[in-house]
C-alpha cells in the first residue's frame, strides 16, 4: 500500500493534521489503535488561539453548536488558581470553548470523511524504517500485520508515542509523584448551582466558579458543568497516597471534605452509559529532544506533555498540526522552498517550551504550603496591573508566540497570527475566517489600488488574493492592526504586512521576498 503521509494516532491532533493535508490535496492515512473513539474526557474544551484557527476552517459552528464568530472571554479566567480580570483589557485574547474531547474527535472525523481521508481504526504503527525517499511502516490490525510505504510518517500517538520511541528521540522533563487526582461525573445538589452564572455555592465554603480550578491550603477542587451531560467534579491532593481498590464517589467526597473543609453531596449521574470515575497519581511535564527525525515528525502529546493539560495542551497540539500540514503538503506537491520543513521545529518547539513555562509556573502556584500562599498573595497584587494581566492572558491564549519570518522586523503583526477582521469587498463584507477557509496562502490587499496584488501576479497559482476597501480610519486595530496589506501563510500567520496607503517599491520587494521564502519561486511565465 502507498500513502503520501501515514499519521499514527486518530485523536484531535492526528485528525486535524489529516484534514489539513487533505484540504491541500494530499492523501493521508490515519492509523488509530482504538477500535472506536474513547469516551474518556481527556480534555473538556479548547482554549486560546486554536479556537480562532478552527473558526478559519469552518469548524467552530459544529463544535460550539452555534454560529460564529467566536467571542473572547472578557470576564474572568485563572492562572494558577488566581483570578485574571480580562475585563481590564481592551481586546482579550482568551477564547474558551467548552466541548468534550470525544465531540472534537467526532467533528474532526466527520470533516476528514468529507475530505476523503482514510481512517483505519483498530490499527497501529508497530515499527518503521526510513530511507532517502520514503518510510516503510510496519502496521497491524484485526486481520494481521501489513506494510505501508509513505513519503512521511507523523507520530500523533500520544505521550507514550511508539513513533517517538522507535525514532530514538528522548523525552526529558519532570515527573511529579506527589499528587493524587480524583475525577468523576456526578450530580450535585441542584439548589447549590446558580442557573445564570453556573457558580456552585458550597455551604461552609462559598462560591466555586465553573471550569476554573480552586486552590486551598489542602489541595485543589474544580467543578466543570459540561454541555449536554453531568458535571465533572475533581480534586487534587498532595502527599496523600491513595488506598488501593476501585475509585468510588465516597472517596471523592472524602477528598472534597479535606480540600474544601466542607461537604459536597455527590450522586451518580443519570442516563450516562460510561461515567468517569477515576483516580490518577502523579503527572509529567516533558518535551521531545527534537520534533523531527528525517521523514518522521511528532505533533501534540507525542512531542510534549504538560501538567496543565486539557485545553492548553490541545491549543498547542492542534496548532502543531496546522503548522506542519501546509508545509508537508507544499513539499509533496512540489515547489516548496528549501528548508521549509525545517521551520516546523524551529517554530513549534519554542512554542512548546513556552507552554512548559506556563505549566510549571502554575504547578508552583497551586502547591500547598504557607510559603506558596505568601507567593500567591504577592502575585495576586501584581494581577491588579493591566500589563501583567495582558502578559498572562497572551501566555494562556498562545498569542505571545511570534515566529521568525525573516527579512527584518517589519510590521508588528509579522510573525503573529492575523487578527480577525471584516473585509469590505466588492461582493460585500467577508470575514477573514471565511476567506481563509480553503487553507491556502492568502494576500489581503486593502490599499484600494491593488498595488500589493499586482506585485504578486507571478504567484497567482500559489497565493489567493482578496482585494477590499481600505479600513475605516476609526476602526483602529480591530481592522487588522492598522495594516493595509497582509500576506498570510495557510496557518494564518502573517509573513508580511504594510500600513502604507500605497506601498512603495521597497515594501513590494519585501512582499515578493516573503512570498518566495514561504511559497517558493513562481513558475516562469510561458513564452
Amino acid at each position: 500500500m502507498i500513502a503520501d503521509v501515514v499519521i499514527a494516532g486518530g485523536g484531535p491532533n492526528g485528525l486535524m493534521l489529516a484534514c489539513e493535508l487533505a484540504l491541500a490535496g494530499v492523501r493521508p492515512l490515519v492509523l488509530e489503535r482504538l477500535p472506536e473513539p474513547s469516551r474518556e474526557p481527556k480534555a473538556n474544551g479548547l482554549l486560546g488561539q486554536v479556537v480562532t484557527v478552527l473558526d478559519r476552517r469552518g469548524l467552530y459552528t459544529p463544535l460550539s453548536g452555534h454560529p460564529g464568530p467566536p467571542q473572547p472571554n472578557t470576564g474572568y479566567f485563572m492562572f494558577g488558581g488566581l483570578a485574571l480580570d480580562l475585563g481590564m483589557l481592551a481586546d482579550s485574547p482568551v477564547h474558551a470553548l467548552a466541548v468534550p474531547q470525544r465531540r472534537i474527535v467526532e467533528v474532526l472525523e466527520e470533516r476528514a470523511g468529507e475530505l476523503g481521508v482514510r481512517i483505519r481504526r483498530g490499527h497501529e504503527v508497530r515499527a518503521f524504517q526510513q530511507d532517502g525517499d520514503a518510510v516503510t511502516v510496519e502496521a497491524g490490525g484485526p486481520d494481521g500485520a501489513y506494510r505501508v510505504r509513505a513519503r512521511y510518517l507523523v507520530g500523533a500517538d500520544g505521550a507514550h508515542s511508539v513513533v517517538r520511541k522507535r525514532s530514538g528521540i528522548g523525552f526529558p522533563g519532570v515527573s511529579y509523584d506527589r499528587t493524587t487526582t480524583r475525577t468523576a461525573h456526578a450530580a450535585v445538589p441542584a439548589g447549590w448551582v446558580d442557573p445564570g452564572s453556573g457558580v456552585l455555592t458550597v455551604p461552609g465554603h462559598g462560591p466555586v466558579r465553573p471550569f476554573l480550578p480552586l486552590r486551598t491550603e489542602h489541595g485543589g477542587f474544580s467543578y466543570a458543568p459540561l454541555p449536554g451531560g453531568p458535571p465533572l467534579v475533581s480534586t487534587t491532593e498532595w502527599d496523600l497516597p491513595a488506598d488501593g481498590g476501585p475509585m468510588t464517589l465516597a472517596e471523592l467526597q472524602a477528598s472534597i471534605r479535606r480540600v474544601l473543609g466542607a461537604d459536597v453531596p455527590l450522586d451518580p449521574p443519570e442516563g450516562m452509559d460510561a461515567p468517569v470515575l477515576r483516580r490518577l497519581s502523579g503527572g509529567n511535564t516533558r518535551m521531545a529532544e527534537r520534533f523531527r527525525d528525517g521523514r518522521v515528525f511528532l505533533v501534540g502529546d507525542a512531542a510534549h506533555v504538560f501538567t496543565a493539560g486539557g485545553g492548553p495542551g490541545l491549543n498547542l497540539g492542534m496548532q502543531d498540526a496546522v503548522n506542519l500540514g501546509w508545509k508537508l503538503a507544499a513539499r509533496l506537491r512540489g515547489g516548496a522552498p528549501d528548508g521549509l520543513l525545517d521551520t516546523y521545529e524551529q517554530e513549534r518547539r519554542p512554542a512548546a517550551a513556552r507552554m512548559v513555562t506556563y505549566a510549571r509556573a502554575q504547578a508552583a502556584l497551586l502547591a500547598p504550603g504557607g510559603d506558596v500562599t505568601a507567593l500567591r498573595t504577592l502575585v495576586g497584587e501584581f494581577l491588579g496591573e493591566q500589563g501583567v494581566v495582558q502578559r498572562l492572558a497572551d501566555l494562556t491564549a498562545g498569542t505571545d508566540v511570534v515566529y521568525p519570518m525573516g527579512g527584518g522586523a517589519g510590521h508588528p503583526l509579522v510573525g503573529r497570527c492575523a487578527p480577525e477582521m471584516e473585509l469590505r469587498t466588492a461582493e460585500g463584507p467577508v470575514r477573514l475566517a471565511e476567506a481563509a477557509a480553503g487553507g491556502r496562502p492568502l494576500l489581503l490587499d486593502l490599499t484600494g489600488g491593488a498595488a500589493a496584488a499586482g506585485a504578486l501576479a507571478a504567484w497567482r497559482g500559489r497565493v489567493d488574493t482578496v482585494t477590499a476597501a481600505p479600513p475605516d480610519a476609526d476602526a483602529g486595530a480591530g481592522a487588522g492592526g492598522g495594516a493595509t496589506a497582509l500576506l498570510l501563510r495557510p496557518d494564518g500567520y502573517v509573513a508580511w504586512a504594510s500600513e502604507s496607503a500605497r506601498p512603495g517599491p521597497a515594501e513590494l520587494d519585501a512582499l515578493r521576498a516573503a512570498a518566495q521564502r514561504w511559497f517558493g519561486t513562481p513558475a516562469p511565465a510561458p513564452v
